[in-house]
Order: C-alpha cells, then structure tokens, then sequence
C-alpha cells in the first residue's frame, strides 16, 4: 500500500492529473508552437498599417498557436509506433503508454478546431484557411511522406512557411508578393536546419524506418549540397523586404551579414559532413532567426 503523499504512477487512466497535463502539454511541443507563433507575430507587424489593433493580433496569435499545437499532438498520435523506435522518442507519453491515444487523439482535434474557429470567428476567413492548409500539410501530408520518401523535408517545409502569411493575411486580408517572400523566407530557413537535425539523428531515423536524406546518403554529399542550395536562396530571398518597402537599409544590412554567415556554415557543414559541422549549422539555424527579428524591429525603430 502506498503511503499517503506519494504519487503513485500507474496505467495512463490511473495518472495522477499533474502528470497527466505534463504529458499533454509535452505533446503541444512548446518550443515549435512558440516559434509558429513569433513568426506569425512578425507577419502581423508588418502587415500593420494604421492604428495598431492589439485585439485582432491576440485572436491571431491565440488561434495559429492553438492551430499549430493541435498539429502537434496528432504528430504525436500518428507516429507513435515509430517514436517507440528511436531513442530520442521513445519516452514520448504514447510510446510509453502514459497517455492513452484516444485521449491524446480528442485533445489535439479539439486544440486545432478551437484555434481554426477562433481564426474564422475574430480574425477573418482567409486566415483560417492558411491555418486549415498547414494543419492537413502537416499531419496529413509531411508526416505520412516521411516514412515514404526523403522528399517529406522539402513538403514539412511548407506548412512551417505559412504562419506569417497568417500574420499578413490577418492585418490585410488578402496575400500579395510580400506574404509570399514572408513565406520563402520561412521556407528557405528551415531546410539547412531540418538537415543538419537529421544528420545528427541519422541512426535513429533509420532504426524508425524513415528514409531522410543522410540516411540514404551516408556520406552526406547530397545532403551537404542540398543545405548549400538552400542557404544560398535564402540569402536573397531575405533582401527581398527592403527591395519591396517593407524594410529599411538597417535591415538590408543585416540580413545580408546574418545570411552569408549562415551560408557559410551550410559550406562548413558540406566540407566536413560530420556531427560537430551539422552541430554548428543547427546552431547558426536556431541564431539565424531570432537575429532576423531583431534587425526587423531595430530597422522599424530606426525607421
């Protein structure tokens, strides 16, 4: 008999609450739910004219957070069996049975119906469409593709492009040549960086079952010269705002200086392929973009 004041942890219907919320709020994955909404955020800010209308970027940025971790969640239910297979997923609640799928199944539906309806309801429809279409691209595309093809990166890199369109298209209902560089921007950064985290979990993916790129190209030539293609498209593709009004010279500058530096390690990455480079790209991939948000707010400022 346990004593009184100890938790006692058994099946997932006999979990104490506590630990219960945990689990559920570890399958929102937090910190790619924080960044969907940073990026969401920066569309918003620069499709702003006028008077700035405080409740509609709440309702944004509520309804595309609630969005992206309903994604989450039914990333968690659909690959649940693999999870179990690689070590860096396997203490995930489902593949230890801590949650129970169905459970897990009802919280991310009602997540992402909540956040698409309040996307429709205070914000307008255009933007819960986006948000409709990088739901479906996310759980109901990329993540069946990854057990079937190298090409789910490219696919994954979509939907992960389109939450500061949300941004734009909440402010300006409407998608012009600016929400769509906003989306290449997106969409060109993530791809060194989805690289360099499968280079590193390589053996892990391949123990999954899933055929990302450094798992079929074992000496990462390939994979070296895909995350220099895309670091090289992404460094004009982020001088495009000041080109297009939206941004000033502070930001040409230091969009120019952040995206070299990036290319850079993509090139150091191809000439070693090994775990320390992949180390560094990730790195400079996870500084890159909060540096981009800094030199936007300093160019605003300035401006």
């Amino acid at each position: 008999m346990a004593r009184s004041g100890i938790l006692k942890v058994g099946t997932a219907d006999e979990r104490p609450v506590p630990i219960a919320a945990r689990d559920l709020w570890e399958m929102t994955k937090p910190g790619i739910t924080l960044m969907v909404v940073l990026t969401a955020g920066l569309g918003f800010l620069l499709g702003e004219q006028g008077s700035f209308p405080f409740l509609l970027l709440v309702h944004t940025l509520l309804g595309t957070g609630l969005v992206s971790a309903g994604a989450s969640v039914l990333n968690h239910v659909l690959e649940r069996d693999t999870d179990a297979l690689m070590q860096r997923t396997a203490n995930r609640p489902l593949p230890t049975g801590r949650m129970d799928p169905d459970t897990a199944l009802l919280f991310g539906v009602v997540l992402a119906v909540a956040g698409l309806a309040d996307l429709a309801l205070a914000v307008n429809l255009l933007t819960a469409l986006l948000g409709a279409a990088a739901l479906a691209g996310y759980v109901f595309v990329y993540t069946p593709l990854k057990r079937i093809s190298s090409f789910a990166t490219v696919i994954g890199a979509i939907p992960g492009a389109i939450p500061p369109m949300m941004g734009w298209s909440a402010v300006r209902n409407q998608l012009d040549v600016a929400a769509w560089v906003l989306f290449g921007i997106l969409f060109f950064w993530q791809l060194p960086h989805f690289l360099a985290i499968a280079w590193l979990c390589r053996e892990d993916y391949a123990r999954g079952g899933f055929p990302m790129l450094p798992v079929l190209d074992p000496e990462g030539t390939r994979t070296g010269r895909q995350a220099i293609l895309y670091g090289a498209a992404l460094v004009p593709m982020s001088l495009l705002p000041s080109l297009l009004g939206l941004m000033g010279t502070v930001y040409f500058v230091g969009a120019l200086a952040f995206g070299l530096a990036y290319l850079g390690f993509s090139f150091g990455f191809a000439a070693v392929r090994s775990n320390p480079g992949a180390r560094r790209l990730m790195l400079a991939s996870l500084l890159y973009f909060p540096a981009l948000l800094m030199i936007m707010l300093l160019d605003r400022v300035v401006s």
